[in-house]
């Protein structure tokens, strides 16, 4: 028998939710619905330079006051560390993870010796320098082994395949200044929280690969993958914090709402209030997922 639906919303409090961030939130929160399933929210807070202090907390009642109401209390990154350890572990003696003794500049200077320069934005993708050892370096970050193609489907997109060999490379799990890697982060807290949908912007869809190879080498289950519209900025590029993303306006919650919900191809008449117009997003959303092509649970390998 299929487990039981549970999805999740896990933004980073760097800031304060924006129009983006909050299609993702009601997305994730209306596949829950739809699916009679739980919907959670995790802040992903582990990046702690980065993080605003009090944004953690005020993300939470910015969805509050759009109605999306988690069913179980909110699960903070920043009390795991001992989960990670398990897993990092666990994938030593495995032999699936290593010490790593590179700076960005080594790579970088490895990969324009193999004319690979790394473009801004572009992926760095490790040459797997240090897979042999240190060679007199001290360590400084842990990688873990990724190779091969891998191929899933989408429940928006349809079939995506990744090659990570050549295109990713061994990723970090834990960082040279001790902060834990969030592809390690996010892979053990769904497997922990048994997360079964992972309903999430378009932009993260590059994610997918990595985090199914990891979920594989540490034997959790895959969770299906739904990756939404991402919300552009004037000048075209995605709208997030670090372009200037303005935190939502939510004196007129219902607004912001319907503003997210066209991004999500949902076209509703206004409503008297906020719940009526959630309760008709749901039958709406139904809909459309409809017309997605089936993504069977992968399971446990």
């Amino acid at each position: 028998m299929a487990p039981a639906y549970r999805g999740r919303f896990a933004p980073s409090p760097t800031g304060l939710l924006h129009a983006g961030s909050l299609v993702a939130a009601l997305a994730s929160w209306l596949d829950a619905r739809v699916h009679g399933g739980c919907w959670l929210v995790r802040i992903e807070d582990i990046d702690t330079p980065r993080c605003v202090a009090g944004a953690g907390e005020a993300i939470l009642g910015q969805l509050a006051a759009c109605g999306l109401t988690p069913d179980e209390p909110p699960w903070w990154q920043h009390t795991r560390g001992d989960a990670y350890g398990r897993a990092l572990q666990q994938l030593r003696a495995a032999g699936r993870a290593y010490d790593c003794g590179c700076t960005r500049s080594d790579i970088d200077a490895v990969l324009a010796a193999a004319g690979r320069g790394h473009q801004r934005f572009g992926e760095r993708v490790y040459p797997g320098t240090c897979r042999s050892g240190l060679h007199g370096r001290p360590p400084r970050a842990v990688r873990l082994r990724l190779e091969g193609r891998v191929e899933w489907l989408d429940r928006r997109l349809g079939a995506q395949h990744q090659d990570l060999t050549a295109d990713v490379g061994d990723i970090v799990l834990k960082r040279a200044d001790g902060l834990w890697a969030y592809q390690l982060a996010v892979v053990v807290d769904d497997a922990a929280q048994g997360i079964t949908d992972v309903v999430r912007g378009e932009d993260l869809a590059d994610n997918t690969a990595r985090q199914i190879a990891l979920q594989r080498a540490l034997g959790v289950p895959t969770p299906r993958y739904l990756h939404t519209p991402l919300v552009l900025a004037a000048d075209g590029h995605k709208l997030s914090k670090q372009n200037g993303a303005v935190p939502l306006d939510l004196r007129e919650p219902q607004e912001a709402l319907a503003q997210a919900g066209r991004a999500l191809g949902l076209h509703l008449p206004p409503a008297a209030t906020g719940a009526e117009w959630l309760a008709a997003a749901v039958t709406a959303w139904a809909g459309i997922i409809a017309g997605f092509p089936p993504a069977p649970l992968e399971g446990t390998r």
